[in-house]
């Protein structure tokens, strides 16, 4: 049965998706979903918001009105490009940053730019894998000190403009790849995923054979169950946390709007209206018993022995050589787990256990975006969208990943045949108007609901393990601060 693609791929949310695939050693921003900027811990506000908000309007006005086009400078938009056969003897040098430190180390990315110059010969690239990248791209953001292409940190959407050249008017650009309006503003695209992830959850499939666990498990009942039959059937740890690495914990974040409850417009436009977004409804659903997931596993000593002691890097292993049953991270992990070993036919992925009116749900949203520095010569910008739409199209970067398809005709790896039957959607933007509430309501409540809310998350290991609060005791408090935070910002609340 072919994946019901009611993608509105055009609308995915700015993140993803909550952890952003970081590829890299270090957790990047998010996996966008949650808000128009998506940010980690220790990402830092944009350290230059000084610029008017009329002066970035009438930026991204006027490159909407002409459809992005740069063409009085030369410079052409990314719909205009055909790879391959255009600029093939521009001579350019630029330089990317970006976070996949893990592929700039094991060469993956060299090669890829050898590939690039097997068609384009006289564009020389230099690449640098930044670790700690949230952070250290938002100071290099502020000085200009970054080259031509980067990958677009937890900036404020009327920035791009100040910022970005525009890559395309969001029209052209929803007819050459999907999740084309995760970085747009004013009809304007700014970026383009270098992949893009769906949420679901990584498991060993031969952990699930010896746990005699024979379907997978579709709500969180089910998944209980089965972390319970690893237990008691297996050596396995039936679910690793990840909880001392903090990042991780944001993972959860990433499930909280379509796939917990079937509304693609609830994240972004629905969740900073409700009343009791946090209460119990009864049927397996919802924020609530997505996070009682967590809960119930640390409260029945399903997960480690000793949550503070999880290893990132060491968990690759474990799940690969099958010390791990299942843990909850988006799809941009799965390569990594896979390569960690000599059993990565061992390692698959499955939609997440929550099911709607009978339809599993799952999320899809882009990944870091390449964006191209407004600063550049044209030479320079034109130069980096030739890199870039060849890395989309032609470079298998996306694939090799594991990552969910950015190019409208790319395809997606034999990783995502669980989902099959599912319902893949991407979660809507935000309403115009309140693109910045949930940020809001996220910096007000503390709760950070995909913009690096891993403290929260740690709290429900933390008690579960304890056992100093019930679930239900922290939800309540989710709750209070959560109506507080409306009060505070006025927000009209819908029961």
């Amino acid at each position: 049965m072919k994946l019901k693609k009611v993608l509105a791929l055009s609308l995915a949310a700015a993140m993803t998706f909550s952890l952003i695939g970081c590829g890299s050693d270090d957790g990047a921003a998010n996996d966008t979903s949650a808000a128009d900027n998506t940010t980690t811990e220790d990402s830092t506000p944009a350290a230059d918001d000084t610029a008017a908000d009329d002066t970035t309007d009438t930026a991204a006005d006027d490159a909407a009105d002409d459809g992005a086009s740069t063409e009085a400078t030369g410079v052409p938009t990314y719909s205009q490009l055909n790879v391959g056969t255009d600029y093939t003897d521009l001579t350019a040098s630029i330089k990317w940053i970006h976070h996949k430190t893990d592929r700039e180390e094991d060469g993956t990315i060299a090669a890829m730019v050898e590939a690039f110059n097997q068609v384009y010969p006289n564009i020389t690239v230099e690449t640098e894998g930044v670790t700690d990248y949230a952070e250290d791209s938002l100071l290099r953001l502020s000085t200009g000190d970054w080259g031509d292409i980067m990958f677009i940190p937890a900036v404020d959407k009327s920035d791009l403009a100040t910022y970005f050249q525009p890559m395309d008017s969001l029209e052209n650009m929803s007819n050459e790849i999907n999740f084309a309006d995760q970085w747009e503003f004013g009809g304007t695209s700014y970026g383009v995923p270098y992949m893009a992830n769906a949420q679901g959850v990584l498991y060993n499939k031969a952990v699930f054979e010896a746990a005699g666990i024979t379907e997978l498990p579709t709500t969180p009942t089910e998944f209980l169950d089965c972390l319970q039959k690893i237990k008691d059937n297996t050596d396995a740890i039936p679910l690793y946390t990840n909880y001392a690495a903090g990042w991780t914990m944001g993972a959860w974040d990433a499930y909280l709007g379509t796939v917990a409850n079937g509304d693609a417009a609830y994240q972004n436009q629905k969740f900073v209206h409700t009343a009791n977004p946090f209460d119990d409804p009864g049927d397996d659903t919802g924020i609530y018993n997505l996070y009682r997931i967590l809960y119930d596993a640390v409260a029945n000593g399903l997960t480690e022995d000793d949550y503070t002691t999880t290893d990132w890097e060491g968990c690759k292993a474990m799940i690969n050589n099958g010390e791990i049953g299942t843990m909850v991270l988006g799809s941009w992990a799965y390569a990594q787990m896979v390569e960690a070993g000599e059993h990565g036919d061992d390692i698959g992925y499955m939609p997440f256990p929550i099911t709607v009116g009978g339809t599993q749900y799952v999320a899809a949203g882009g990944d870091y975006n390449f964006a191209i520095n407004v600063n550049s010569s044209d030479e320079n910008k034109t130069a980096a969208m030739v890199f870039i739409k060849w890395m989309t199209e032609e470079s298998g970067w996306c694939f090799n990943e594991g990552g969910y398809t950015v190019d409208k005709n790319g395809q997606n790896p034999d990783m995502y045949s669980a989902f099959d039957g599912c319902t893949v959607v991407a979660d809507q933007p935000a309403v115009a108007g309140e693109e910045t509430l949930l940020n809001d309501m996220n910096s007000e409540s503390e709760l950070s609901f995909n913009a690096g809310g891993d403290a929260k998350v740690q709290e429900i290991v933390e008690a579960a393990a304890t056992g100093s609060k019930t679930f239900d005791d922290l939800m309540a408090e989710w709750t209070q601060k959560w109506n507080d935070a409306q009060d505070y910002l006025e927000i009209e609340v819908n029961n």
